[in-house]
């Protein structure tokens, strides 16, 4: 691999001339032309990490995601990706595997390497996580979560709950049964549980129980067995599109059809919901398109910009093959 000093020896200047055309400094037209005839010959790719450490304005910035393995969270950072790669920025990412101390070390660690701001997918935010924001001193933007102290942007999930509820009550649906998951998670185990909640309270023939589970597919399938032998509701609304596959294997595990006998729906609009027999009816965010304002959002804010302190993604219910008309 070639390095700065390789370049320079080949066009016959200084390193700090090389070092000035990277950066967009001023040099000579005829230098200017050399060394980037030179870096397209080689092929020489530049360390934007290393460059970004030395300059005054660095362009790394760090996100923090709870899991790699979640869809949600994958397609939010692929939206940050395009974004800041539109924008000329670099993304480091650090995974936690949803461990608090672990994110609380990221935060700092970030900080010691000087990113230029940090994108954080929260699942909760705590007095520790607030005195870390107050501490580094660094742009911070969570994706996920609110607080009215830190940038948020948030899915809608208490509207979008609600719209969920409304959309279950217009098929006739009134032996119901919720799918949660713990309330330590504001954003799905509180507000998508609260926007359900006041869809269903303005009906007054629904009899509705509310259970709990983990983000686990696994957890789910126990979880929705139980629901389906001791309570055996009309349809269950998952809190997740994972839970709901959960569901839906424990339906099928237990010779109960889909939707005739029970109805499932999630929530997240994973691809998978499309391409499953039957396909899941589903609220769909669009986590691509939240990652590339968040990216957007927080250069706005590197650049002396202003945001809103509070930034809501678009969201739909996709309605497909999982849910029964109980009027028909």
């Amino acid at each position: 691999m070639k390095t700065i000093a390789d370049i320079a020896k080949l066009a016959g200047v200084a390193k700090s001339t090389v070092s000035r055309y990277l950066n967009g400094g001023s040099i000579s037209e005829s230098t200017n032309r050399k060394i980037e005839r030179i870096i397209n010959e080689t092929g020489y790719v530049p360390n934007t990490f290393a460059q970004s450490l030395k300059a005054k304005k660095p362009n790394i910035i760090g996100t923090i995601v709870p899991r790699l393995d979640s869809f949600a969270s994958s397609q939010i950072l692929m939206g940050i990706d395009e974004k800041l790669r539109e924008l000329n920025y670099q993304m480091l990412i650090s995974n936690t595997s949803q461990d608090s101390e672990r994110e609380m070390e990221s935060i700092y660690s970030y900080y010691n390497q000087k990113v230029a701001g940090i994108i954080l997918l929260a699942t909760q935010i705590s007095d520790a996580h607030l005195a870390a924001f107050k501490e580094i001193k660094l742009p911070v933007i969570i994706v996920g979560q609110q607080h009215d102290d830190v940038y948020s942007l948030i899915h809608n999930d208490e509207a979008a709950a609600y719209d969920l509820g409304k959309y279950v009550l217009e098929k006739g649906h009134r032996k119901i049964a919720y799918l949660g998951v713990n309330e330590k998670d504001i954003a799905v185990g509180v507000k998508r549980k609260t926007g359900f909640k006041r869809a269903i309270k303005e009906k007054e023939d629904c009899e509705i129980r509310y259970y709990e589970t983990s983000f686990i597919i696994e957890d789910a399938v126990k979880i929705a067995d139980d629901i389906i032998e001791t309570f055996a509701p009309s349809i269950i609304v998952c809190a997740t599109d994972n839970i709901a596959l959960g569901a839906l294997k424990a339906a099928h595990l237990k010779g109960v059809n889909v939707p005739s006998d029970l109805s499932i729906t999630g929530f997240g609009g994973y691809e998978v919901t499309e391409v499953i027999y039957p396909s899941l009816t589903t609220v769909k965010f669009n986590y691509k398109d939240a990652g590339r304002i968040a990216a957007d959002s927080l250069t706005q804010l590197l650049t002396g910009g202003e945001i809103s302190s509070l930034i809501l993604s678009e969201y739909s219910i996709i309605e497909r093959e999982s849910v029964d008309n109980k009027f028909r």
